[in-house]
C-alpha cells in the first residue's frame, strides 16, 4: 500500500496553506503544514506515504505525472485551495488518467465547505475528508487498503454507487494532539522534503512551522481557518520536548514559527509553556501570531522565552468596521500593543485589510496612514476575499457582490485580488490602492534608515531583510512605478 499526499503544481511560489492562498510579494512560501501531519498520522498507522510539494520543488504537472507513474500509488491525497481548485481537480484528474485503480482523495478548507461543488466537478474524485482529516485519511487509507466500503468512517464524503455522493457524519475534534506525531519529524524524515525550500519574509531563514494548539475563540467574519470557535493545546512537556527534537535534529533552524492561529489564546497556557521554555534552557528563537489584545505581562513572558516577532491582525483603524468583522478589538489596543512590543524589543509584522464590505476610498486612506504611524517592522496589505465558509462570503452573495469564479481571486501573477465588486471600488481599483500603500509604507525615508541600520547591526536579521527584500522590491518595481 502506497500514499502520495500531494502539494500540487501550480504559479511558482503559490502557497495553498496560507489563510490567504497566493502569491506572496516578498517571497514568502509557507509550509504545507496540515498535509504533513496527516503524512506524520498515515505513516504512524504504518502506512508507506510520500510527501511531495510540487511546488516548493517547482515541478511540472508532466513531471508529476511521471512521479505518479513511478510510484504507483494506491491512494492520491491532493491538498487543495480555494484560488486553485481548478487547477488543482486538473491535475488529479490527470493522475488519475493514467492510474484508473488510483483512489483520489480531496483535502482543505475548501472542499470541506463546498464538498458537493467539488464532487461535482469531476466523476473521477473519489472522496473528500473534510476538517481535521488525520484519522479520516487514515481509516481511509485502511479501507481502501482493505477494499471494504466507506460508510463508517467520519469526516468523509465519498462518491457511492451510480455517482451518487454521500456526506458521513462529522469527525469530532482530536481531544489529545499531544497523540499527533512531531511535524517536525516529517519534515525531517521525507525523502522529497527539505526545510531550506520554505521562507517566511518576517522570519529568520531557514525555519520550521509547528503547531502547538489548534483552534481559535475568536470567529471574525472573514477569516477561513479550520476549528474555530475551538481551542485545544498541546502539553506543555510535548511541545518542549519537540523544540528539543528540533534542535538536535534540525540544527540549520534559526527560527521556530508557531502556527497557532493564535498563540497566547490562554493567558495561563502561554505563561507556563514560556516558563517551561526558559527552565528548558532551549534557547531557539520563535515567532507566532498574536493579537493585539495580549497583555503587556504575556508579552513580557514570550519575549523573555525567546518570541521574536509576533504576525499580528490589525486590519483596519475603523472602529465600526472593526465591529462588522467581529474583530473584537479597539484603535487603543492597537496603539497599546505596539508600544508595548517596542518596548519590549519584539518586531511586528501588521496586516491591514483593504476594502472592507462597507469601506469607501477615504477609510482605506485612514487605515494606510495608520500603519505608517504604527510603524510595525513589516506590513502586510490584503484584499479582503470572500473564502466559501465565511460570514462575508455569506454577506457579499446576499447582497450580490461575489464573483462566482474562484480564479477571480488571483491575477495573472498569482497575487491576490478581491472577488467583491461594489460601484466605487472595483476588484482593479482595490489592487491600485494597495500598490499605493505598499509604496507609501515601504518607500519612505525613516523606514529605508531603519532597515539599512537594522542589516548592518543584526546580521541574522540582514539575511532574511535582504532574500525577502530582494523580491518584494521586485513586486514594487513592476507594480507601483504608476502608482
Amino acid at each position: 500500500m502506497k500514499i502520495l499526499a500531494l502539494n500540487p503544481p501550480f504559479l511558482n511560489g503559490y502557497t495553498r496553506q496560507s489563510r490567504s492562498p497566493g502569491v506572496a510579494q516578498g517571497g514568502t512560501f509557507y509550509y504545507p503544514y496540515y498535509l504533513a501531519y496527516a503524512v506524520g498520522a498515515l505513516e504512524a498507522a504504518g502506512f508507506e506515504t510520500i510527501l511531495l510539494d510540487a511546488v516548493a520543488k517547482k515541478w511540472s504537472t508532466e513531471e508529476v505525472l511521471e512521479f505518479a507513474n513511478s510510484l504507483r500509488p494506491d491512494l492520491v491525497v491532493v491538498f487543495t485551495s480555494t484560488p486553485s481548485i481548478y487547477n488543482d481537480v486538473d491535475v488529479g484528474c490527470k493522475i488519475k488518467g493514467i492510474l484508473p485503480e488510483t483512489h483520489l482523495s480531496f483535502v482543505g478548507n475548501h472542499p470541506t465547505n463546498v464538498p458537493d461543488e467539488v464532487m461535482a466537478m469531476s466523476d473521477e474524485i473519489d472522496t473528500i475528508c473534510r476538517w481535521e482529516i488525520e484519522g479520516t485519511v487514515v481509516e481511509l487509507a485502511e479501507a481502501v487498503e482493505s477494499q471494504t466500503g466507506f460508510e463508517e468512517i467520519k469526516g468523509l464524503t465519498y462518491r457511492g454507487e451510480n455517482g451518487r455522493v454521500f456526506h458521513n457524519p462529522s469527525r469530532e475534534l482530536i481531544k489529545n494532539l499531544d497523540e499527533l506525531p512531531f511535524v517536525s519529524k516529517v519534515y525531517k524524515e521525507q525523502k522529497y522534503f527539505d526545510v531550506k525550500d520554505y521562507f517566511y519574509a518576517q522570519d529568520l531563514y531557514p525555519l520550521v512551522v509547528i503547531l502547538t494548539a489548534r483552534g481559535c475563540p475568536w470567529n471574525c467574519s472573514f477569516c477561513d481557518i479550520p476549528f474555530k470557535k475551538s481551542y485545544r493545546a498541546r502539553s506543555l512537556e510535548n511541545v518542549i520536548e519537540e523544540f528539543e527534537y528540533i534542535k538536535q535534529e534540525l540544527p540549520e533552524v534559526r527560527e521556530v514559527m508557531i502556527e497557532d492561529d493564535t498563540f497566547p489564546t490562554s493567558k495561563k497556557r502561554t505563561i507556563e509553556l514560556c516558563d517551561a521554555m526558559v527552565q528548558s534552557g532551549l534557547n531557539i528563537k520563535w515567532a507566532c501570531n498574536t493579537r493585539v489584545d495580549t497583555e503587556r505581562e504575556v508579552l513580557k513572558k514570550m519575549k523573555e522565552a525567546g518570541c521574536r516577532l509576533l504576525c499580528v491582525g490589525f486590519e483596519t483603524t475603523s472602529q465600526n468596521r472593526l465591529k462588522e468583522i467581529r474583530k473584537k478589538t479597539t484603535k487603543s489596543l492597537q496603539i497599546e500593543f505596539m508600544k508595548n512590543a517596542r518596548e519590549l524589543k519584539i518586531l511586528v509584522n501588521g496586516c491591514f485589510m483593504i476594502g472592507l464590505l462597507n469601506e469607501d476610498r477615504e477609510s482605506v486612506r485612514r487605515t494606510v496612514e495608520f500603519a505608517k504611524e504604527l510603524n510595525p517592522d513589516t506590513a502586510q496589505f490584503l484584499p479582503l476575499i470572500a473564502y466559501p465558509g465565511t460570514e462575508v462570503y455569506r454577506q457579499a452573495k446576499e447582497r450580490g457582490l461575489l464573483i462566482e469564479d474562484y480564479s477571480a481571486i488571483l491575477d495573472e501573477n498569482g497575487y491576490l485580488m478581491t472577488n467583491i465588486k461594489r460601484e466605487g471600488l472595483s476588484p482593479t481599483d482595490i489592487k491600485e490602492l494597495i500598490d499605493k500603500a505598499y509604496k507609501e509604507f515601504y518607500f519612505r525615508p525613516t523606514y529605508a534608515l531603519y532597515k539599512l541600520r537594522q542589516t548592518l547591526t543584526n546580521p541574522a536579521e540582514g539575511i532574511r531583510i535582504l532574500k525577502g527584500g530582494y523580491s518584494f522590491l521586485k513586486y514594487l518595481i513592476a507594480r507601483v512605478k504608476n502608482v
